[in-house]
């Protein structure tokens, strides 16, 4: 079964990596950027790839990355054993600068790939929803803003844990919200630790 299911999400990989359907909407060739294995227990799901990650095609390589990882308690190794972690963005391909950032995740990704992708991970036991438009489309009833859904953490546990975008610009969120690294954070620790069977 899990053989099967492997070369399934396989076969899935290598269409999503051809995929040409916003060529004309994107400032670069497409590049979808995204890892996983069906083996994966922990799914994590960000924005879509800024310029650094599309230059290098590694997902979450960037400072973004780094306090994620911080967050997780996980080292580089870890992170990207596509065997356990699985990482999926909303947007595969890096959309494009806007007035104030980098501009939405495309909305055709989710159409086309997203409940695909889900279904060939069948051993997922938690996700992790980093900002606001995975927290959007997997639990939309959770909250109105990106403050709201996080606080609901306890709610959303076991399965779901939301959190802010680990981004510089979010400093000042995270200043005004102490009780996410302090209590947040700790606690997403420790269901880590019980999802991998570490101590």
């Amino acid at each position: 079964m899990a053989a099967k299911a492997q070369r399934r999400l396989a076969a899935l990989l290598r269409e999503v990596r051809e995929c040409q359907h916003c060529v004309d909407h994107l400032p670069n060739p497409p590049r979808p950027v995204l890892r996983a294995q069906a083996s994966a227990r922990l799914l994590i799901v960000g924005q879509a790839p800024g310029t650094r990650v599309h230059k290098s095609g590694i997902p979450w390589d960037d400072p973004s990355g780094d306090r994620l990882r911080a967050w997780l308690d996980m080292d580089a190794d870890s992170f990207y054993d596509e065997s356990r972690v699985a990482i999926i963005p909303m947007g595969l391909c890096y959309p494009g600068r806007g007035a104030s950032g980098d501009l939405p995740p495309r909305p055709e990704c989710a159409r086309l790939w997203r409940q695909r992708l889900l279904a060939c991970l069948p051993c997922v036991e938690l996700t992790l929803l980093v900002g606001r438009y995975a927290q959007q489309y997997h639990v939309p009833e959770a909250g109105k803003t990106v403050t709201d859904t996080v606080r609901r953490w306890r709610e959303l546990l076991p399965h779901y844990f939301p959190m802010p975008h680990p981004s510089p610009r979010n400093l000042l969120w995270l200043r005004r919200n102490p009780w996410f690294e302090q209590q947040a954070v700790p606690a997403l620790r420790r269901r880590l630790r019980q999802l991998f069977g570490e101590r």
